[in-house]
């Protein structure tokens, strides 16, 4: 049975010219603080995020709304190995080199192990059904269930994901300029008051026995309440500085500062009116503080107004601020600012300074475990069969053989994990105490009833074009399909093009495939008529020239100037243009009068371009220029080049090292009017900046706004709906951040084929899952 969800084409949906903006993510400044003379105390370099301070502008693609709030990796996976792993009777033991572990998960017996012996991958006798954690051990290698050892390597800040959080909350009243005024606040004021009782629950400190965020939970030693939430299955301390002890002794109120001042992330709460002094970073003297939120509370108009500081090192991350940064909504500023709090902390993490000190620490508590718990690093390890005796074709080169297992032991591991997740084993969704919203990745039911196999398609006003095993079918909901073309026309390519009123499509048949271009008013015709589908000696008009024997073909996604086709034959690739004059305000349909049934005529050939191999993926990128450098990215072999549309130039943009190469997708973006790419192959996706030609000269030079990340599985297809990027595999849709690669969510649908998707500030993307006999669409907020 199956199921269609709406969704899309990579190639056609990149995102539009000026989506894709650094600044909405704030500019850096250095910020320089003073003292009441006057006199400069100390500098620093900071990511300033204010919004807009226009109340009037108008909101631009990629400013913030509120489905646009999301937590960035969420790291499920540490959450679930936090629930269902840690403490729940485990064994540990060590190979020669790598450190093995596994647990009784739940109520079900290990049924397959894999560990690591000497950089070979190894795996237990397949025929071994149910074999518990201890009599594995006993039966693999000498493993003894671990009590004792470091602590410290299982907390979650020496491991990758952050569970827990604890935040800074610094009130500071009207001119206060010094951290040694603001810390020596005694009490907070009613608005200050009023935020604490919105960011989370007063807790009674003295036995209390959840996350406790470094607090003293025994002796009041460090106050007497605090400030408690959980969001999205996330426990936050709030350090606040008026709970906090107070010595009317200490100027500098160390106690206090020794919390807070050893807070990655801080919110200050800062009193009186916006022409007042403002708050700087350079006010705290602190080198562990990375992000400050600094708070302000209207009472005339009862709404918050915020600004985010970050470091210059940190990365970027979000949701970005709204235009402007005003929140009248109270629980929507709260559902707001705790996940960017939660966000910026991660990212934090990622800094030089903490991931370089992570790692020191976790390889000097893993060096520690071993030298104890390792007295004889020669034991043999008994009944251990080679991870390779299990594949199906065992190849005969050791290189061949080492990659057949790693993807062996991937495809395994994901199997189980799925497994897992769709058995509601696994907690693949946590517990969300914000504000109840609805995702746009969301699904809606489109069609409830296909039973073709759908190749390719493409959104038709309402309705969805599909080309299948029986022809090319018009799908409207759950009214009956509408032939279009036949089966003698296999189309494998499509796009529908409804501001140009035309189709273009790519039937392959074998040495005989063509493109074909189509007038859409001129179909409407036929299908409002009720004629029986073309078949492909009817389109013999619609052929364009030179084109017989492509294999592929791509469209500029931007028609602002001119619609651009490059066709490949083999290793050719050739340049066809077709000019548009369309008159402002004259619909698609209105198109047809005086014009000729077939568009092809329209269309002149202009260059021929040869490569040095066929092209896998090719996408075209607009230059800054109005008629030049415009690029051609094409990826073959184990390379991704852009070529001048101009000249003809080949340059290299990154090559892959990797044995095997699976190219996916080169999406062209565009930040502030300059292109730049997404390059995507195997598990990996990486962002370059385009440069422009200048004189014909092409330079590819290292940006810092380039970025790389990598996909948890290895995506068949990857589409951009800014500020999303979503990668589709057949059993799950990963959806991640297009400014900065982090992972917001991910779906598990098992069966999912993507179909199709829309160029549109509302996008749709269709997909096909087998859940019913039936099309579904995700939401237009996409």
């Amino acid at each position: 049975m199956k199921h269609f969800c709406s969704s899309s084409v990579s190639e056609d949906l990149g995102c539009r010219r000026g989506d894709f903006s650094r600044k909405h993510y704030g500019s850096v400044e250095l910020l320089i603080s003073s003292d009441a003379d006057g006199a400069i105390q100390r500098a620093g370099r900071f990511r300033v995020e204010n919004g807009s301070s226009d109340e009037n502008a108008t909101a631009l693609p990629g400013t913030w709304r509120r489905t646009d709030v999301h937590l960035e990796n969420p790291e499920y996976h540490t959450r679930w190995y936090f629930k269902y792993f840690l403490g729940q009777g485990n064994y540990k033991g060590y190979s020669k080199w790598k450190l093995v572990e596994t647990s009784h998960f739940r109520n079900t017996n290990i049924r397959a192990f894999h560990f690591k012996v000497s950089s070979k991958l190894c795996r237990l006798k397949d025929s071994i059904q149910s074999l518990s954690p201890k009599s594995f051990c006993s039966y693999a290698m000498n493993l003894d269930k671990f009590e004792k050892g470091p602590r410290e390597i299982f907390h979650p800040e020496i491991q990758k994901g952050s569970v827990n959080f604890k935040f800074g909350v610094l009130f500071a009243k009207d001119g206060q300029l010094t951290d040694d005024e603001m810390f020596s606040n005694e009490i907070g004021s009613e608005p200050f008051q009023k935020f604490l009782n919105l960011l989370g629950d007063t807790i009674t400190l003295k036995g209390w026995t959840g996350y406790r965020g470094g607090l003293d939970t025994k002796n009041d030693t460090t106050g007497i309440h605090s400030v408690y939430t959980v969001y999205q299955g996330h426990e936050i301390m709030f350090h606040v500085s008026t709970m906090l002890p107070y010595s009317k002794e200490n100027k500098q109120q160390v106690e206090r500062k020794r919390h807070i001042g050893n807070d990655i992330v801080t919110i200050v709460f800062q009193e009186g009116e916006e022409s007042s002094p403002a708050f700087k970073p350079s006010m705290i003297r602190s080198h562990f503080t990375h992000i400050f939120a600094l708070v302000r509370y209207n009472q005339q108009n009862d709404n918050y107004r915020l600004k985010i500081f970050s470091e210059e090192s940190v990365p970027l991350f979000g949701p970005p601020l709204p235009t402007p940064p005003v929140f009248t909504d109270h629980q929507e500023f709260r559902d707001f600012l705790l996940v960017k709090l939660i966000n910026g902390e991660k990212a934090t993490l990622e800094t030089p300074t903490f991931a370089q000190k992570r790692r020191r620490t976790l390889d000097m508590l893993i060096r520690s475990l071993h030298q104890d718990l390792m007295p004889d690093l020669h034991k043999n390890m008994l009944n251990r069969r080679s991870f390779s005796d299990v594949l199906p074709e065992s190849p005969k080169s050791a290189r061949k053989k080492e990659e057949a297992r790693q993807a062996e032991f991937v495809r395994i591991g994901q199997a189980l994990k799925l497994k897992s997740i769709v058995r509601g084993d696994a907690p693949s969704s946590l517990a969300a105490s914000g504000i109840c919203k609805k995702e746009p990745w969301e699904p809606q039911c489109f069609c409830s009833n296909f039973p073709h196999e759908a190749v390719c398609a493409d959104p038709w006003g309402q309705a969805l074009l599909v080309s299948t095993d029986a022809g090319v079918l018009l799908v409207d909901d759950d009214l009956p399909s509408v032939p279009v073309f036949d089966r003698t026309l296999p189309v494998k390519q499509m796009h529908v093009l409804e501001t140009l009123d035309l189709l273009v499509l790519r039937a392959d048949k074998g040495k005989d495939a063509r493109l074909f271009v189509f007038r859409l008013s001129a179909l409407q015709k036929g299908l409002e008529g009720k004629q029986a589908g073309k078949n492909r000696s009817d389109c013999r008009e619609n052929k364009l020239e030179k084109t017989k024997g492509c294999h592929l073909y791509a469209i500029n996604t931007h028609h602002s100037r001119e619609l651009r086709i490059v066709v490949a034959i083999r290793n050719k690739l050739l340049l066809i243009t077709r000019k548009h004059n369309k008159p402002s305000g004259v619909t698609s349909t209105s198109l047809l009068s005086p014009l000729s049934e077939s568009p092809v005529e329209e269309f002149q050939y202009i260059r021929e371009i040869c490569l040095s191999d066929s092209p896998m993926v090719m996408t075209l990128v607009d230059g800054p220029a109005e008629e030049s450098d415009n690029l051609i990215c094409v990826a073959y072999r184990h390379q991704f080049d852009v070529v001048n549309e101009s000249t003809g130039e080949a340059f290299r943009l990154h090559h892959v090292e990797a044995n095997r190469v699976n190219f996916v997708a080169a999406i062209d973006v565009y930040e502030d009017g300059e292109a730049g790419l997404l390059l995507c192959y195997n598990y990996s996706c990486i962002y370059k900046k385009v440069c422009p030609f200048n004189g014909g000269s092409f330079l590819v030079q290292p940006s810092a706004s380039d970025f790389q990340f990598c996909w948890n599985q290895a995506p068949y297809a990857i589409v951009c709906a800014f500020p999303y990027l979503l990668a589709f595999t057949t059993d799950s849709m990963e959806i991640r951040l297009v400014v900065n690669g982090n992972l917001v969510h991910t779906a598990v649908v098992p069966q999912l084929q993507l179909v199709a998707s829309r160029v549109k500030f509302n996008q749709k993307i269709c997909t096909r899952f087998h859940l019913e006999t039936s099309w579904a669409e995700a939401s237009n907020d996409l």
